[in-house]
Protein backbone atom coordinates (compact mmCIF):
# COMPACT_ATOMS: atom_id res chain seq x y z
CA UNK A 1 0.00 0.00 0.00
CA UNK A 2 1.19 3.55 -0.71
CA UNK A 3 0.45 5.24 2.83
CA UNK A 4 0.73 8.86 3.70
CA UNK A 5 2.09 9.80 7.31
CA UNK A 6 0.81 13.38 8.00
CA UNK A 7 2.57 14.43 11.19
CA UNK A 8 1.40 17.06 13.51
CA UNK A 9 4.05 17.87 16.66
CA UNK A 10 6.39 20.74 17.08
CA UNK A 11 9.60 18.81 18.94
CA UNK A 12 11.45 16.18 17.18
CA UNK A 13 12.87 14.78 20.32
CA UNK A 14 9.04 13.71 21.38
CA UNK A 15 7.59 10.77 22.35
CA UNK A 16 5.02 11.20 18.81
CA UNK A 17 8.46 11.39 16.96
CA UNK A 18 9.65 8.63 18.52
CA UNK A 19 6.75 6.44 17.78
CA UNK A 20 6.42 8.07 14.29
CA UNK A 21 9.73 7.08 13.24
CA UNK A 22 9.07 3.65 14.82
CA UNK A 23 6.05 3.53 12.72
CA UNK A 24 7.77 4.07 9.34
CA UNK A 25 10.04 1.48 9.94
CA UNK A 26 7.24 -0.87 10.83
CA UNK A 27 5.50 0.49 7.25
CA UNK A 28 8.90 -0.66 5.33
CA UNK A 29 9.01 -3.65 6.72
CA UNK A 30 5.54 -4.91 5.98
CA UNK A 31 6.55 -3.89 2.32
CA UNK A 32 4.21 -0.55 2.06
CA UNK A 33 5.71 2.96 0.43
CA UNK A 34 5.39 6.08 2.65
CA UNK A 35 5.25 9.62 2.14
CA UNK A 36 5.40 12.01 5.06
CA UNK A 37 4.10 15.76 5.88
CA UNK A 38 6.13 16.86 9.27
CA UNK A 39 3.97 20.03 9.54
CA UNK A 40 5.67 21.66 11.59
CA UNK A 41 9.01 21.00 9.86
CA UNK A 42 7.18 22.10 6.92
CA UNK A 43 5.85 25.31 8.68
CA UNK A 44 3.11 24.44 6.53
CA UNK A 45 0.75 27.66 6.94
CA UNK A 46 -2.72 26.49 8.60
CA UNK A 47 -4.83 29.09 7.52
CA UNK A 48 -7.30 29.97 4.61
CA UNK A 49 -7.05 33.34 3.12
CA UNK A 50 -7.50 34.93 0.04
CA UNK A 51 -4.02 33.87 -1.35
CA UNK A 52 -5.16 30.12 -1.28
CA UNK A 53 -7.56 30.94 -4.10
CA UNK A 54 -5.99 33.94 -5.88
CA UNK A 55 -9.05 35.99 -4.62
CA UNK A 56 -9.06 40.12 -4.68
CA UNK A 57 -9.41 41.03 -0.99
CA UNK A 58 -11.35 44.02 -2.34
CA UNK A 59 -14.49 41.88 -3.22
CA UNK A 60 -16.49 39.60 -1.02
CA UNK A 61 -14.86 36.05 -1.02
CA UNK A 62 -17.25 32.51 -0.38
CA UNK A 63 -14.91 30.68 0.77
CA UNK A 64 -16.29 27.36 -0.81
CA UNK A 65 -17.44 28.81 -4.01
CA UNK A 66 -13.97 30.21 -4.17
CA UNK A 67 -12.47 27.21 -3.50
CA UNK A 68 -13.61 25.09 -5.92
CA UNK A 69 -12.84 27.37 -8.82
CA UNK A 70 -9.55 27.48 -8.02
CA UNK A 71 -9.21 23.64 -7.55
CA UNK A 72 -10.48 22.79 -10.44
CA UNK A 73 -8.55 25.46 -12.72
CA UNK A 74 -5.71 24.65 -11.12
CA UNK A 75 -4.75 27.95 -9.34
CA UNK A 76 -4.44 26.91 -5.56
CA UNK A 77 -0.88 27.56 -4.61
CA UNK A 78 1.90 24.78 -4.78
CA UNK A 79 1.52 23.87 -0.71
CA UNK A 80 -1.72 22.65 -1.12
CA UNK A 81 -1.12 20.92 -4.49
CA UNK A 82 1.85 19.27 -3.42
CA UNK A 83 -0.12 17.99 -0.87
CA UNK A 84 -3.24 17.08 -2.70
CA UNK A 85 -0.94 14.64 -4.96
CA UNK A 86 0.21 13.05 -1.44
CA UNK A 87 -3.28 12.26 -0.86
CA UNK A 88 -4.45 11.38 -4.57
CA UNK A 89 -1.45 8.83 -4.51
CA UNK A 90 -2.13 7.49 -1.42
CA UNK A 91 -4.35 4.04 -0.27
CA UNK A 92 -3.91 5.00 3.24
CA UNK A 93 -3.80 8.05 5.36
CA UNK A 94 -1.88 8.17 8.69
CA UNK A 95 -2.80 11.42 11.07
CA UNK A 96 -0.49 11.87 14.16
CA UNK A 97 -1.04 14.17 16.70
CA UNK A 98 -1.24 15.08 20.27
CA UNK A 99 -4.74 15.40 21.84
CA UNK A 100 -4.55 19.32 22.26
CA UNK A 101 -7.79 20.63 23.98
CA UNK A 102 -9.79 17.51 23.09
CA UNK A 103 -9.10 18.28 19.50
CA UNK A 104 -5.77 18.91 16.47
CA UNK A 105 -3.07 20.68 16.75
CA UNK A 106 -4.22 24.40 14.63
CA UNK A 107 -1.23 23.15 12.49
CA UNK A 108 -3.21 20.10 11.29
CA UNK A 109 -6.44 21.23 11.39
CA UNK A 110 -5.13 23.71 9.34
CA UNK A 111 -3.94 21.50 6.66
CA UNK A 112 -8.19 19.93 6.93
CA UNK A 113 -9.17 22.87 5.54
CA UNK A 114 -6.73 23.71 3.43
CA UNK A 115 -6.00 20.71 1.25
CA UNK A 116 -9.68 19.43 1.65
CA UNK A 117 -11.32 22.24 -0.68
CA UNK A 118 -14.56 22.11 -2.14
CA UNK A 119 -14.32 19.69 -4.92
CA UNK A 120 -11.86 17.04 -3.69
CA UNK A 121 -13.15 16.81 -0.03
CA UNK A 122 -16.59 17.81 -0.80
CA UNK A 123 -19.85 19.37 -3.17
CA UNK A 124 -19.12 16.26 -5.05
CA UNK A 125 -22.17 15.21 -6.32
CA UNK A 126 -23.63 12.39 -8.60
CA UNK A 127 -25.05 12.34 -12.24
CA UNK A 128 -28.36 12.50 -10.90
CA UNK A 129 -27.81 15.17 -7.81
CA UNK A 130 -27.56 13.18 -5.21
CA UNK A 131 -25.16 15.15 -2.96
CA UNK A 132 -21.80 12.53 -1.97
CA UNK A 133 -21.11 12.37 1.64
CA UNK A 134 -20.85 10.39 4.49
CA UNK A 135 -19.37 7.14 3.07
CA UNK A 136 -19.30 8.66 -0.42
CA UNK A 137 -17.04 11.06 -2.48
CA UNK A 138 -14.14 11.52 -4.27
CA UNK A 139 -11.76 9.79 -1.74
CA UNK A 140 -14.11 6.79 -1.48
CA UNK A 141 -11.66 3.69 -1.31
CA UNK A 142 -8.76 5.06 0.96
CA UNK A 143 -9.15 4.53 4.50
CA UNK A 144 -7.10 6.38 7.67
CA UNK A 145 -6.06 5.99 10.74
CA UNK A 146 -5.43 8.85 13.77
CA UNK A 147 -2.87 7.83 15.95
CA UNK A 148 -2.86 10.08 19.03
CA UNK A 149 -1.31 11.11 22.41
CA UNK A 150 -2.82 12.09 25.18
CA UNK A 151 -1.14 12.89 28.52
CA UNK A 152 -4.47 11.72 30.84
CA UNK A 153 -4.78 9.24 32.82
CA UNK A 154 -5.90 6.04 31.33
CA UNK A 155 -8.98 5.46 33.65
CA UNK A 156 -10.04 9.00 33.21
CA UNK A 157 -11.22 8.45 29.43
CA UNK A 158 -13.94 6.32 29.15
CA UNK A 159 -17.73 6.01 29.31
CA UNK A 160 -17.70 7.37 32.61
CA UNK A 161 -14.12 9.55 32.77
CA UNK A 162 -14.19 13.07 33.22
CA UNK A 163 -12.39 13.37 30.08
CA UNK A 164 -15.27 11.40 27.63
CA UNK A 165 -14.79 8.41 25.60
CA UNK A 166 -12.13 8.02 23.06
CA UNK A 167 -14.45 7.64 20.28
CA UNK A 168 -16.59 10.79 21.21
CA UNK A 169 -13.43 12.69 21.47
CA UNK A 170 -12.59 11.58 17.78
CA UNK A 171 -15.76 11.57 16.36
CA UNK A 172 -15.36 15.20 14.36
CA UNK A 173 -11.98 13.42 13.10
CA UNK A 174 -13.64 9.94 12.38
CA UNK A 175 -16.71 10.77 10.98
CA UNK A 176 -16.87 14.40 10.37
CA UNK A 177 -13.90 14.38 8.22
CA UNK A 178 -12.34 11.07 7.55
CA UNK A 179 -15.82 9.42 6.43
CA UNK A 180 -17.83 12.77 5.59
CA UNK A 181 -15.05 12.69 2.63
CA UNK A 182 -16.03 9.09 1.79
CA UNK A 183 -12.50 7.95 3.51
CA UNK A 184 -13.00 4.74 6.05
CA UNK A 185 -11.84 5.45 9.47
CA UNK A 186 -10.13 2.71 11.48
CA UNK A 187 -10.22 2.31 14.99
CA UNK A 188 -7.90 4.81 16.36
CA UNK A 189 -4.25 3.92 18.12
CA UNK A 190 -4.23 6.24 21.23
CA UNK A 191 -1.43 6.06 23.82
CA UNK A 192 -3.13 7.34 27.34
CA UNK A 193 -0.77 8.71 30.12
CA UNK A 194 1.57 9.80 27.66
CA UNK A 195 3.30 12.42 29.83
CA UNK A 196 3.50 9.12 32.66
CA UNK A 197 5.29 6.67 30.18
CA UNK A 198 7.96 4.66 31.29
CA UNK A 199 10.62 2.26 29.76
CA UNK A 200 8.18 -0.27 29.51
CA UNK A 201 5.06 1.70 28.61
CA UNK A 202 7.18 2.81 25.69
CA UNK A 203 7.97 -0.67 24.61
CA UNK A 204 4.78 -1.41 24.85
CA UNK A 205 2.85 1.20 22.78
CA UNK A 206 5.69 0.57 20.25
CA UNK A 207 4.18 -2.69 19.62
CA UNK A 208 0.90 -1.81 20.00
CA UNK A 209 1.49 0.66 16.99
CA UNK A 210 3.30 -1.77 14.82
CA UNK A 211 0.50 -4.18 15.29
CA UNK A 212 -2.01 -1.63 14.11
CA UNK A 213 0.19 -1.07 11.08
CA UNK A 214 0.07 -4.60 10.44
CA UNK A 215 -3.57 -4.61 9.95
CA UNK A 216 -3.84 -1.48 8.03
CA UNK A 217 -4.50 -2.98 4.89
CA UNK A 218 -7.18 -5.38 6.52
CA UNK A 219 -8.24 -4.14 9.69
CA UNK A 220 -12.33 -3.58 9.69
CA UNK A 221 -13.23 -0.06 9.62
CA UNK A 222 -15.34 1.47 12.39
CA UNK A 223 -18.97 0.96 11.04
CA UNK A 224 -20.39 4.23 10.62
CA UNK A 225 -23.41 4.32 8.38
CA UNK A 226 -23.59 5.78 4.60
CA UNK A 227 -26.01 9.03 4.38
CA UNK A 228 -27.29 7.60 0.76
CA UNK A 229 -28.28 3.85 1.76
CA UNK A 230 -31.96 4.71 3.20
CA UNK A 231 -30.75 4.96 6.44
CA UNK A 232 -31.70 8.72 6.88
CA UNK A 233 -34.82 10.58 6.01
CA UNK A 234 -34.74 13.61 3.88
CA UNK A 235 -33.57 15.80 6.10
CA UNK A 236 -30.58 13.65 7.28
CA UNK A 237 -31.84 13.04 10.29
CA UNK A 238 -32.03 8.89 11.25
CA UNK A 239 -34.87 6.82 11.14
CA UNK A 240 -37.31 6.76 14.14
CA UNK A 241 -37.22 2.77 14.08
CA UNK A 242 -32.96 3.14 14.09
CA UNK A 243 -31.16 3.07 17.68
CA UNK A 244 -35.05 4.23 19.04
CA UNK A 245 -34.95 6.62 22.04
CA UNK A 246 -31.40 6.77 21.64
CA UNK A 247 -29.40 10.08 21.21
CA UNK A 248 -25.87 9.63 21.50
CA UNK A 249 -23.21 9.80 18.83
CA UNK A 250 -22.87 5.67 18.85
CA UNK A 251 -26.37 6.13 16.69
CA UNK A 252 -24.44 7.08 13.83
CA UNK A 253 -22.71 3.20 14.33
CA UNK A 254 -24.63 0.45 12.07
CA UNK A 255 -26.27 -2.01 14.56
Amino acid sequence: MNVLWIFAHPEGRSLNAALRDEGLKALEEFGHSYRVSDLYAMKWNPVVDYEDFAHDPRERMLVAAASQEAYESGRLPADIQAEQEKLAWADAIVVQFPMWWYGLPAILKGWFDRVFVKGLGYGIAAPDGTVLRYGDGKLTGKRAMAVTTIGARPSSIGPRGVHGELNDLLFPLHHGTFWYTGIAPLPPFAVLGADRLDEAGYAAAVEGLRDRLRTLETAEPIPFRYQNRGEYDENLVLRADLAPGRSDLAVHLQD
